[in-house]
């Protein structure tokens, strides 16, 4: 690649800046992509048709030097997949028309047809790949076991999890058997993406932090270990980092880096050398500015991206990113600014 500084990142070796992308880089702060998801009718129409999916990829590259594209497309395109009815609430984000709440539903359900029922996905990787022509990696992913489940058996976001947690205490042998189901698809679901070209995947555990330590051990990390297991190589025969993102996971960084990933995601509630301290060289560290500090003015903006760049220190292993996804009313000027940000104070 004639841009590998993320990739060189991800495997801890030197790097001339800092790399940076951005969770939820291509979005609706964009008025590109809102023009975009107007004409294409709606948000699953822009996902399931690669051409468009590659468009709303591409558009941030166009704005921003960014490090990385990553794929545009959904977490819960494998629950829907499975059949459950996935639809768009204004206001209140993805719901299910039938969640799965019983032992007796979720025998019903199997690993997707990664060909028939999600052949979309690795194709928009194929087109975006062709497009990047070797000046940008490309990252893809998946919602974490114990995410796609929360989502499936509430039926939609949730502030109680009463369903998933009544299900986790009352029922755990029907639980596992649902997130197992859901680490072979999430597998099979990277290893299509991987062997389509994406080089590079993070596996978003957004709920993984509403669990107790020892529930998240059991019902989401063990299950995160599972698929980085079963990654496949890239087609040339080189790795493919992985990189494990748990929003509130601070509290189980060692064990996160024990699953054999290549990088560890974190969010803004964790200063980055104390997690630093915590993992030592065992893992590349992603984040962590909050996402929040994008409404701030641009020197403010500025200082604290200088403030977790130092606060790295001089280390190879770090991806600069927020601690979770660009909001929709961000000024597009401030993501510029924190980009130029990134690269100028890293190259001192």
């Amino acid at each position: 690649m004639s841009h590998d500084r993320l990739l060189r990142a991800l495997r801890r070796e030197p790097v001339d800046k800092t790399p940076v992308w951005l969770m939820r880089q291509a979005g609706r702060y964009l008025p590109e992509y809102r023009a975009l998801r107007e004409k294409a009718g709606s948000f699953m129409d822009l996902c399931q048709n690669p051409e468009l999916a590659c468009e709303v990829t591409l558009q941030p590259l166009r704005r921003f030097p960014l490090d990385g594209a990553i794929l545009f497309s959904d977490i819960l395109t494998i629950p829907e997949a499975m059949g459950l009815g996935l639809h768009f609430i204004a206001g209140e984000g993805p719901h299910f028309h039938h969640p799965v709440r019983t032992p007796e539903a979720i025998d019903k359900l199997g690993v997707p047809d990664m060909a028939d029922d999600l052949g979309y996905v690795p194709a928009a990787v194929k087109l975006i790949r062709r497009e990047l022509d070797g000046k940008t990696p490309l990252i893809g992913f998946a919602g974490s076991p114990w995410t796609l489940a929360t989502y499936m058996v509430e039926g939609g976001p949730s502030k109680t999890y009463q369903h998933i947690k009544a299900l986790l205490y009352n029922e755990p042998a029907a639980l596992h058997k649902l997130l197992d189901l859901l680490a072979r698809s999430v597998a099979e679901y990277l290893n299509a993406q991987i062997a389509a070209g994406a080089q590079a995947v993070q596996i978003f555990d957004t709920w993984g932090g509403v669990l107790t330590p020892a529930a998240y051990r059991e019902f989401s990390l063990a299950y995160m270990r599972q698929i980085v297991a079963k990654l496949d190589a890239a087609p040339d025969g080189s790795a493919v980092p992985v990189i494990l993102f748990t929003k509130g996971g601070g509290p189980w960084l060692e064990a996160m880096a024990d699953t054999g990933a290549s990088a560890l995601g974190l969010d803004w509630t964790i200063d980055i050398d104390e997690a630093r301290a915590r993992v030592g060289d065992r893992v590349a560290l992603q984040g962590n500015l909050d996402p929040a500090m994008l409404y701030a003015k641009p020197a403010v903006i500025r200082d604290n991206v200088r403030d977790v760049l130092e606060r790295f220190g001089d280390h190879p292993g770090h991806v600069f990113n927020l601690g979770h996804g660009v909001t929709p009313q961000v000024d597009p000027e401030h993501v510029a600014m924190l980009v130029d940000a990134v690269h100028e104070f890293s190259a001192r």
